[in-house]
């Protein structure tokens, strides 16, 4: 793999981290930077650099950020935006990528773009869940403002500094497995301690 292709894979793995925080943003970046010149996309995605597509990501993008604000909106919202998040994903991967074949382009963006998207978007649901029940649903406007920030940023990012913006969502992948295990740990050790007992 030589240093093109690497570093289109970082810009394709930022930007589906950020395509967990909110859908359309990451896309409407791309179509920014792609007709600026500041990204390059592969073969097929030309249509992304377009300004009926820079229109529709915009106007979907200012939808979707105004969604999160709506009380039980942005739990529908959560609903609809897992499987959403996933495609995204795929396409922001798959369309960053240079440099590789088809198939290995779109194996990369279903299984990097798509896992770490769906990853992303997880962590974001159980933030919002967990915020609901904490504050009744006042803190929620709190959160969506902090997602919608952080996909904005790490989108920018991964055109700018993709190394960076790779390394920041592997490491919330991290995060988000490694409580997991613990609870998997957790849950496998308590039959035995169980079954321990008199």
């Amino acid at each position: 793999m030589n240093s093109g292709t690497f570093l289109s894979v970082m810009v394709g793995v930022g930007l589906s981290a950020a395509c967990g925080f909110r859908v359309f943003v990451p896309l409407l970046v791309m179509s920014i930077a792609s007709l600026s010149g500041h990204l390059t996309l592969s073969p097929g995605f030309e249509w992304i650099a377009s300004y009926p597509a820079l229109l529709a990501f915009a106007v979907a993008t200012v939808l979707e950020i105004a969604g999160y604000y709506i009380p039980w909106v942005d739990h529908l919202l959560d609903v609809v935006a897992t499987p959403a998040a996933v495609i995204a994903g795929i396409v922001a991967t798959a369309s960053t990528v240079t440099g590789m074949s088809p198939f290995l382009r779109w194996s990369l963006a279903v299984i990097a773009g798509g896992g770490i998207a769906v990853s992303v978007q997880a962590v974001t649901a159980l933030t919002r869940l967990a915020s609901t029940a904490a504050t009744a649903g006042l803190g929620n406007p709190g959160v969506a403002t902090v997602e919608a920030g952080g996909s904005i940023a790490l989108s920018v990012l991964a055109i700018a500094i993709p190394f960076l913006a790779a390394m920041i969502a592997v490491a919330m992948v991290a995060l988000l497995f490694w409580p997991g295990q613990k609870l998997l740990r957790k849950l496998r050790s308590k039959p035995d301690n169980e079954t321990d007992k008199p």
